[in-house]
């Protein structure tokens, strides 16, 4: 069944999506586009995290186009649980701009449509009557997709993992330092993640014995964080993208900064580092061959993987995006448009990825979809 026939379809309800909606309305495209979101309510991938983790320990959350999350919220609330102040301040941003944003509505698939050129159809299941769901589908000119990565939690395959008898979870599990009371944690990561809650169960939890390791080595460094440094560091990531690999984080390029908080566990020995290890045991992890000074075997209760998330393209795979390099070969001013469906782009991959950078891209995607809608070229 066809339902409705739109110029654009933003999936994805966090800052890019949002972003992306407030400059479709500023180009005219009021009513001609709508947001289609997964999550029960406005917030994004924030909506999920942790009850412990604030706005202040969270990676800045930027401010979204026109409207300020101080602003919204009325106060300074970087002490404010991160998954209760960001969608309340989602919540407001959407009602004053006016944002269709439509959910719980899961996207199954994109594809081309048979027989055109220049659209596509969005197979959806979203809320009917009642407590029923149906499925529908949306023709659109163009796709703007702001998934995100939070649906794709990664854990690295690990011979052994299925052998041990302990407990393994990954971030996007976590719920708080308590729940490893009494336990042996070995925390696996080299992310500003793993290290935050590397912390906080090391200093929160009662009766913990605490481990870390990773496959390189975290750099620390004192030195700011300038503005030179997050160019370059953005400028590696679209270059791998515009050449069709994979993207990198950032914090593989630019390293951790060492706060205060940091350096005290330092000093404290919670941040001491072991390499990876090669294998997985019933009761614990083994380092065979890893180098002289590490344990042969460490015995844990709970292997918890900071180990990052991977971009949730999966509704995508009928367009067949993939490059041979192994990632998606992108084009367009910001590299966030498929450079083989110039219809298609991603926000929040690659260079994108960043709560400032979905800003920029939210913006430069709307500039693109009017450019589309109107036959103008692809700016490369």
């Amino acid at each position: 069944m066809t339902d409705e026939r739109l110029d654009c379809v933003v999936i994805g309800g966090g800052q890019a999506g949002l972003s992306a909606g407030y400059f479709l309305r500023r180009r005219g495209l009021t009513g001609r586009f709508a947001i289609l979101d997964h999550a029960p309510k406005p917030g994004g991938a924030w909506q999920f995290r942790w009850p412990t983790l604030t706005l202040a320990g969270a990676n800045h959350v930027h401010d979204l186009p026109g409207y300020g999350l101080t602003e919204a919220l009325g106060v300074e609330c970087d002490e404010w649980p991160a998954a209760s102040a960001v969608p309340d301040y989602f919540d407001r941003y959407e009602k004053r701009f006016e944002l269709d944003v439509r959910r719980p509505v899961h996207v199954n698939a994109v594809r081309r449509r048979r027989g055109t050129a220049d659209e596509y159809e969005v197979l959806l299941t979203g809320p009917g009557p009642g407590d029923t769901r149906v499925e529908s589908t949306i023709i659109t000119r163009t796709i703007v997709n702001a998934t995100g990565t939070w649906d794709r939690p990664f854990i690295p395959y690990i011979p052994g993992t299925e052998r041990f008898t302990g407990r393994q979870l990954h971030t996007h599990d976590y719920t708080g330092p308590h729940d490893f009371d009494g336990q042996r944690v070995l925390v696996v990561g080299a992310g500003i993640s793993a290290v935050q809650l590397l912390m906080e169960i090391a200093r929160t939890a009662t009766d913990v014995t605490t481990y870390w390791c990773s496959r390189t080595r975290p750099v620390f460094t004192d030195a700011p964080f300038s503005p030179e440094e997050g160019r370059e560091a953005v400028a590696r990531v679209e270059r791998r993208v515009r050449a069709g690999l994979p993207p990198t984080s950032v914090v593989s390029v630019t390293g951790l900064r060492t706060t205060p908080a940091i350096a005290a566990a330092q000093a404290d020995g919670i941040l001491e580092w072991l390499p990876m290890f090669t294998r997985i045991v019933e009761k614990g992890v083994r380092f065979d061959g890893v180098r002289q000074d590490s344990p042969a075997q460490l015995d844990v209760d709970v292997i918890f993987w900071c180990t990052g998330f991977r971009s949730a393209l999966d509704h995508l795979a009928p367009l067949h995006l993939r490059a041979a390099g192994g990632g998606i070969t992108m084009t367009g001013a910001l590299a966030t448009v498929v450079a083989d469906e110039p219809g298609v782009q991603l926000l929040g991959y690659g260079p994108s990825a960043s709560t400032i950078g979905a800003n920029r891209a939210g913006r430069e995607a709307a500039r693109h979809v009017r450019a589309v809608l109107d036959g103008e070229p692809v700016r490369s």
